[in-house]
């Protein structure tokens, strides 16, 4: 399950998560990951575009937080990878009670959770769109899927 922020402008236009540039940068980090779009399930921390394509507030996230967890008691991932500050900042305290310092001092560390659940944090696609330095990182990294398959 990798989990965005919140959806962007095309996104929020079609209904599907990560259909827009960012999402383009995804499937190509599936694809060197060796998963395909279909094996995976993707949504976003807040399900509604905010305003001026904003972050999401702490309000709006904690008003979406039950559907999210509600996605997750259903689908029972084996793996969660939050994309992006915010979604990791949310999965890090639900899950393992932390608190985030950095998304470069954790991308792709496996945290593995008691019940045999991983969660592997990634900085957010669109980072790759703004610095090739951060695209090059994930694509370093997304390989890390590839040994867990």
């Amino acid at each position: 399950m990798f989990i965005g922020e919140a959806p962007g402008f095309w996104e929020d236009e079609k209904g599907e998560p990560f259909c827009g540039r960012a999402g383009k940068i995804l499937d190509k980090l599936l694809e060197i990951a060796g998963l395909k779009r279909e094996e995976v399930f993707i949504t976003n921390l807040v399900k509604c575009r905010p305003p001026e394509n904003r972050k999401p507030t702490l309000k709006e996230i904690l008003a979406c937080a039950p559907f999210l967890e509600k996605q997750i008691e259903i689908i029972k991932p084996k793996i969660i990878s939050p994309l992006g500050f915010l979604a990791i900042k949310f999965v890090l305290k639900s899950f393992l009670k932390r608190r985030i310092i950095s998304v470069s001092k954790i991308s792709a560390k496996i945290f593995r959770l008691k019940n045999s659940l991983m969660i592997i944090p990634f900085f957010h696609p669109a980072a790759g769109l703004y610095n090739p330095k951060i695209r090059k990182i994930l694509e370093k990294k997304f390989k890390i899927f590839r040994k867990l398959k």
